[in-house]
C-alpha cells in the first residue's frame, strides 16, 4: 500500500468512528429515552382503553416508569457485566 491508500483507509476508519460515536450518543440520549417513553405510554394507554381497563391513562404510567428505570439502571448493569462476566 502506498501513502495515498493508507490515508484513504485512515479517513474511512475515522468516518466510521464518527458515525459510531453519533449512533452511541443517540442510544444513550435523554431525547431517545423520552421519545420511547412517550410512545410506550401512548401504545399502552390505547391498549388499556381497548381492554376497558379502569383508569387506562393512569395505569399506562406504570410500564412507562418501568422503562425509564430500566434505561437508567442499564449503564450500571452493563459496567458490572463487562467487569465480571465478559472479562472471564
Amino acid at each position: 500500500m502506498d501513502i495515498i491508500q493508507l490515508e484513504e483507509e485512515l479517513n474511512k476508519i475515522k468516518e466510521r468512528n464518527r458515525r459510531v460515536e453519533r449512533e452511541k450518543a443517540w442510544e444513550i440520549s435523554w431525547t431517545r429515552k423520552i421519545m420511547v417513553a412517550v410512545l410506550t405510554y401512548i401504545v399502552v394507554a390505547v391498549f388499556f382503553f381497548y381492554l376497558r381497563t379502569p383508569d387506562p391513562m393512569e395505569t399506562a404510567i406504570v410500564p412507562t416508569i418501568a422503562f425509564l428505570l430500566s434505561t437508567m439502571s442499564a449503564p450500571f448493569i452493563k459496567k458490572l457485566w463487562l467487569r465480571y462476566i465478559h472479562e472471564k
